[in-house]
């Protein structure tokens, strides 16, 4: 089934982009995540342009996070006073990135630039997350119980001024930490499309100290209002989202989600973990090859 991308350029099989935006649902459902860390690259290595793969995920990710956060909104799952020091600490992140992207596009460097932020960041996350489940693992077989983690926040947390009672997460820290984490996390899905929450999770955890039973409906919550900003923006100033795309992720990430979720509750967590680890770093690795990897046409013509 080919359909047509206008912004893109070119024609895809829309059941490719379907399943690839049913992968973002379904990691949203089981980690709490938007998934556009993934969805990105992978449309990359199926031929669309990065900086429409980047704005386009970023919408898709939007309607993704939804379900989500009416779900663990239910169940009393979201700090919204932290939620909303991290969507305005986004929105600024936004602007910022919003200006980066446009210079590196002038300079035509945007597409190298996401590439590297990609293999950095996903080669960095992936490596800890399969440490850290390798590790539980073989606390596990072994019998011998991993050393508790002091749930505390991170010593210069600890330093900064104003701080205020975040009664949902149990914390009594600045604003200002949570607000400088959105606006690093706005920066990044302006320039990547990702929601941010493969960085937020563990964030919120262990910098900022935040209790594990609110952290993946918090960052949800951010990533919903992030994510929205960051589609207006891209539509204002980059003209780069490609609705047809979008909305076929859209169609697929919905029975993701639901797929997803459904798999969390009958899967062992480590294993899921480890799994994910083991994806993330594939694709790190499959990026890092094509930025050093000369092919053999350097320039190709295709007929019309």
């Amino acid at each position: 089934m080919d359909v047509y991308l206008p912004i893109a350029n070119l024609s895809v099989n829309g059941l490719v982009i379907v399943g690839l935006g049913m992968i973002t649902g379904m990691l949203s459902g089981i980690f709490g995540v938007g998934g556009g860390f993934l969805t990105t690259p992978l449309m990359i290595f199926y031929g669309i342009p990065p900086t429409v793969a980047a704005a386009s995920a970023a919408s898709q990710v939007t309607g993704a996070s939804v379900s989500g956060v009416f779900a663990q909104s239910r169940r009393g799952g979201v700090d919204y006073q932290m939620g909303s020091v991290m969507v305005a600490g986004g929105i600024i992140g936004i602007g910022i990135g919003a200006l980066l992207f446009n210079l590196l596009q002038r300079l035509g460097q945007i597409d190298t630039v996401i590439s590297i932020l990609y293999v950095v960041l996903l080669g960095s996350i992936g490596g800890l997350m399969a440490r850290e489940s390798i590790q539980t693992l073989r606390a596990e077989r072994t019998g011998i119980p991993m050393p508790p983690r002091k749930r505390r926040h991170h010593p210069m947390v600890a330093n900064l001024p104003m701080r205020w009672r975040f009664y949902r997460s149990g914390l009594y820290i600045s604003p200002l930490a949570p607000l400088i984490l959105g606006i690093f996390t706005g920066i990044l899905t302006m320039l990547m499309g990702i929601g941010g929450g493969f960085i937020l999770v563990p964030a919120m955890l262990y910098i900022l100290g935040m209790s594990a039973n609110v952290v993946v409906g918090t960052s949800l919550y951010q990533i919903l209002f992030v994510t929205m900003a960051t589609t207006m923006m891209h539509a204002l100033t980059t003209h780069a989202i490609d609705i047809v795309l979008a909305s076929l992720l859209l169609v697929g990430s919905v029975t993701g989600a639901q797929l997803g979720t459904q798999l969390a509750q009958r899967s062992s967590p480590v294993i899921l973990r480890l799994v994910l680890a083991a994806i993330v770093l594939l694709v790190a690795g499959r990026m890092a090859l094509g930025l050093g990897w000369r092919p053999d046409e350097i320039y190709t013509v295709a007929p019309l």
